[in-house]
């Protein structure tokens, strides 16, 4: 998605749902009434080859979906040695409506996860703003046996949330990563963990929190 490739779409997700606690509080404002438009600067990573990866704006303006059609780490049996561990590192121009500012609330990551008995496996995110530091990583471990859909969500209290700085661009990054390891699984099966979506069902979602900038 070379170039800054435009996407929009749908998608039902509601930041008042996430956060009911915080809507009275006065640094938050609703989503403003102007659409923020994303633009996907680069997209790099063993688990997104170019053109598996979409982004989609929800139609009020509370989230962001990033989908997915490659993202697979697989270990054992006939598998590459380096398919255990996929990588994504999306690098995102969001253009904000004039006097707000945006923080990433929460994300939900969703998939289907095969582990023999034995074997293991770990969803890693970490997000940052263009020219600050990275932020520590959030992990979700697996254990196998398991043979089901997976689902795990990143939480930000309020009072910890990273704002976008007002009144400059400053493009957001988003990296994750999937990690299977064989452990003492029978070396001979196949075991996998994909954030895949090939019907658009099983996507990420990345639910925003809102205020507006300060006057000068």
């Amino acid at each position: 998605m070379p170039g800054g490739l435009l996407l929009s779409g749908a998608v039902a997700a509601l930041l008042t749902t996430a956060l009911p606690a915080h809507n009275s509080s006065p640094v938050f404002d609703n989503p403003p009434p102007d659409k923020i438009v994303i633009d996907v600067a680069t997209v790099n990573g063993s688990g997104c080859p170019q053109g598996t990866a979409a982004v989609a704006v929800s139609p009020d303006n509370t989230a962001f979906t990033v989908t997915y059609s490659q993202y697979l780490a697989q270990a054992g049996g006939n598998s590459d040695p380096t398919a255990f561990r996929k990588n994504c590192q999306l690098n995102l121009i969001v253009h904000v409506p004039q006097g707000f500012t945006y923080a990433i609330a929460s994300a939900d990551y969703r998939g289907f996860l095969s582990l023999q008995p034995g074997a293991s496996a770990t969803q890693k995110a970490s997000y940052y703003f263009q020219g600050s530091s990275n932020t520590v990583p959030k992990t979700h471990p697996f254990s196998g046996s398991y043979n089901d859909d997976w689902q795990a969500t990143d939480s930000t209290d309020w009072a910890q949330l990273v704002w976008a700085p007002c009144g400059v661009q400053r493009n957001f990054n988003i990296n994750t990563e999937l990690r299977v390891n064989a452990g003492s699984a029978n070396p001979g099966k196949v075991s996998f963990m994909t954030m895949d979506s090939t019907d658009g069902d099983i996507s990420t979602i990345y639910h925003m929190a809102w205020k507006t900038c300060p006057t000068s």
